[in-house]
């Protein structure tokens, strides 16, 4: 799955990895996986949401449906830089995700109302989403470094490992840079299995080994609850239907 890919239908299993975790795991992985098409990115997303928080509310209340709009680069762009803007939704446990490309600064337009974006199926659901909502605007910055392998035998098996993840909520401009508060310890990584069916059976018998099990975490949701306990997050109640 390379970075060219607009539709995305997946599983998605998380687990928190402490240092040790990572390198045992890697290790006991070595023959079944290899580095992908982009093995080592800088991965940088703006999530948009309401003034009230609702996208991220709602899927932080548990709902078997969860939806997020976000702006994807892949470190600090320029105006003419390709970024993505991404619907991503999460229906029983099946991530589904359509994305479309455009240079940075219009990206940015597009997402505030200022140009249009074009006339494909994809930016027709993502002009409904806009419309739907109203009022979407920049609402948090999250960066991370990147490792990403896939399956050897099956290459629609996709591993990735994040660290280095960053927050803020303010400067949400990606010009102004990576920076910001870590969202977990400096030695953690969150690890992410990407599968279309079921998970490898050598793949399950590593973590089992490992004692490595499933850890349902959003790094949006989790910055946003960590703000939100820091007392700085005002909201605007507005009723969607």
């Amino acid at each position: 799955m390379g970075r060219n890919q607009n539709v995305f239908r997946r599983k998605e299993l998380k687990y928190m990895l402490s240092g040790t975790q990572y390198e045992n795991l890697l290790a006991l992985m070595g023959t079944h996986i290899k580095p992908d098409k982009f093995f080592i990115s800088n991965n940088v997303s703006v999530y948009y949401d309401t003034p009230d928080y609702l996208l991220i509310r709602r899927s932080l209340e548990g709902s078997k449906y969860k939806e997020k709009l976000r702006l994807r680069c892949y470190g600090v762009p320029n105006e003419d830089s390709e970024a993505f803007v991404e619907i991503k939704k999460k229906i029983k446990g099946v991530v589904y995700k359509r994305r479309e490309g455009l240079p940075y600064k219009r990206a940015v337009n597009y997402l505030s109302g200022l140009e249009q974006g074009g006339d494909s199926q994809i930016f027709h659901e993502l002009d409904w989403f806009l419309e739907f909502y109203g009022d979407l605007q920049p609402a948090m910055l999250l960066s991370y470094n990147r490792q990403s392998y896939k399956g050897i035998d099956d290459g629609s098996v996709r591993i990735t490992f994040d660290k280095d993840i960053l927050w803020r909520t303010e400067s949400l401009d990606v010009v102004d840079g990576i920076w910001g508060k870590p969202l977990f310890d400096p030695d953690q990584r969150l690890m992410e299995v990407k599968i279309r069916g079921a998970m490898p059976l050598w793949l399950s018998h590593i973590m089992a080994q490992l004692k490595i099990y499933p850890h349902s975490v959003s790094k949006y949701g989790t910055a946003y609850q960590t703000w939100v306990r820091q007392g700085m997050c005002k909201r605007e109640e507005k009723q969607y239907v």
